[in-house]
């Protein structure tokens, strides 16, 4: 297993020094780890944690994969914030370092955070996932350089209603619109265990949303914690390959130079 979505001390948001998520993850017995700290350009009122220097993050990646090499897998990764208005400036970055991996992300709707609840201000649930929903698709027809999408269901983390649940027969023709885009652009989609820390009792998407990936024939998918501190790296992987198996899966994946890799479960 490799965890394909982890946050170090070069991300504004962790204090995790690689170092330690890198053991972590040893005595974990993973395959890999795979570092995707944030650009996210023009965040509201917090650029300075999401704007790092990756020449300096690029070289230190680079050092410590030759460091732990034959003894873990380190991927040198980004995850991507996007919006409409940066996706130039994001593709200069994207194509200016050797990523192993690119996750692709939607943190900002119209200009409004969804982390601090600004985009779901008097807004039904309806409304709003519906709209976030509408707009992650727009943002992969629009930015086409990653690799996965990460956690497609990242507004059930901050929409504080009664239900937090994001089903796949609640919005179907916004998730298969969703789907469809991804495995004809050939991407993969990522089950991220981030939703059991936000006390969503299932992973990012939930298992109905990885079937129907499954049924429409997608098959990258790659295991993700979104860890920010040692104690989520690899959390609940184990329930999640179950999860995999079972949405009928043989192999998850993870990239390499860009390129997906297979490995049976």
């Amino acid at each position: 297993m490799y965890d394909c979505h982890i946050h170090s001390s070069f991300s504004g948001d962790s204090n995790m020094e690689c170092h330690i998520a890198i053991n972590t993850a040893i005595e974990l017995g993973l395959e890999g780890i795979g570092f995707t700290d944030h650009l996210d350009y023009d965040y509201p009122n917090y650029d300075d944690v999401f704007m790092i220097d990756f020449d300096k993050y690029s070289e230190y990646i680079d050092n410590i994969k030759s460091q732990f090499k034959g003894k873990i897998q380190v991927l040198k990764g980004i995850e991507v914030g996007i919006q409409p208005h940066v996706v130039e400036d994001t593709l200069k970055v994207v194509n200016k370092y050797n990523f192993d991996i690119v996750i692709a992300s939607v943190h900002i709707v119209d200009k409004l955070d969804l982390h601090n609840g600004d985009f779901c201000k008097n807004k039904t649930r309806n409304e709003a996932y519906s709209k976030y929903l509408k707009t992650v698709c727009e943002t992969i027809c629009q930015f086409e350089n990653f690799d996965v999408l990460g956690h497609i269901d990242l507004i059930r983390r901050y929409g504080h209603y009664d239900v937090n649940t994001l089903k796949y027969n609640d919005f179907p023709d916004h998730i298969d619109a969703i789907l469809n885009k991804l495995i004809s652009l050939g991407k993969g989609l990522e089950v991220n265990t981030s939703g059991y820390r936000y006390n969503l009792a299932s992973p990012m998407p939930d298992f109905d949303i990885v079937k129907r990936y499954k049924e429409l024939g997608g098959e990258i998918i790659c295991t993700s914690s979104d860890a920010h501190t040692p104690e989520y790296i690899g959390y609940k992987f184990d329930y999640i390959k179950e999860l995999i198996i079972k949405a009928g899966f043989k192999y998850t994946s993870h990239f390499e130079n860009r390129k997906p890799v297979f490995s049976p479960i």
